[in-house]
């Protein structure tokens, strides 16, 4: 309703309709068996049913409406692949335990979890496990205590180092929010196709940290 009165007072002062509205992004996706976004047939019937209504109590034109895909399209093709480099039971102060799990990534290549809480799910990739699951922590390699990637999840109890992680849905907006935090070389991107597997961004080398140092 703003976004169509401000249309309005936009036509009454300069005598024009704008022609297009552009709603931004804003699709949800799946991160874990909790999200049950909204589909995209629905969002889209409900802003076409709020945009004519409005126009007409407002008497203006239906303007081209345009809503961007963003992470719909890029957030559920890819995933992330983490090498298990040490666990630990830790106790906890109810009289539990909590397992950490330390892979080789965390907050440079996933921000996400840090900077707004951002919440994921993840699988043992490399095997199958009839173990118990227990309750879990995955944390990065990097020196701050906020480097954790998943704070609270179940996971089989015989995780090991060398065993591989996957986490779903990390196609928005892991990589281009990647840094070099701790000088932590960026992973590479690995295209699959029809069963087929191809490096499409080579993982960065140490030369390639120091490759604009001067001295």
């Amino acid at each position: 309703n703003r976004l169509l009165d401000f249309m309005a007072r936009y036509r009454d002062e300069f005598n024009r309709e704008l022609p297009d509205v552009d709603f931004g992004g804003g699709f949800g996706i799946v991160y874990t068996e909790e999200d049950s976004p909204l589909a995209i047939e629905d969002a889209v019937s409900q802003i076409k049913t709020a945009v004519v209504e409005g126009c007409a109590a407002r008497n203006l034109k239906v303007p081209h409406v345009a809503i961007e895909p963003g992470r719909s399209i890029v957030g559920p093709s890819m995933f992330t692949l983490y090498e298990v480099g040490t666990t630990k039971e830790v106790k906890l102060d109810n009289g539990g335990t909590r397992n950490y799990i330390s892979v080789d990534g965390g907050m440079s290549d996933n921000i996400r979890p840090g900077l707004y809480g951002a919440i994921y799910e993840a699988h043992l990739a490399n095997r199958t496990s009839s173990a118990p699951t227990e309750s879990s922590r995955l944390v990065g390699k990097h020196c701050e205590t906020g480097d954790i990637l998943i704070r609270d999840i179940d996971l089989p109890a015989d995780i090991a180092p060398g065993d591989l992680i996957a986490i779903p849905a990390t196609g928005a907006y892991n990589r281009s929010m990647a840094s070099n935090y701790n000088h932590v070389p960026r992973p590479p991107v690995i295209a699959v196709r029809n069963g087929a597997a191809k490096v499409i961004v080579r993982r960065e080398t140490y030369e390639d940290l120091l490759r604009l140092d001067l001295i």
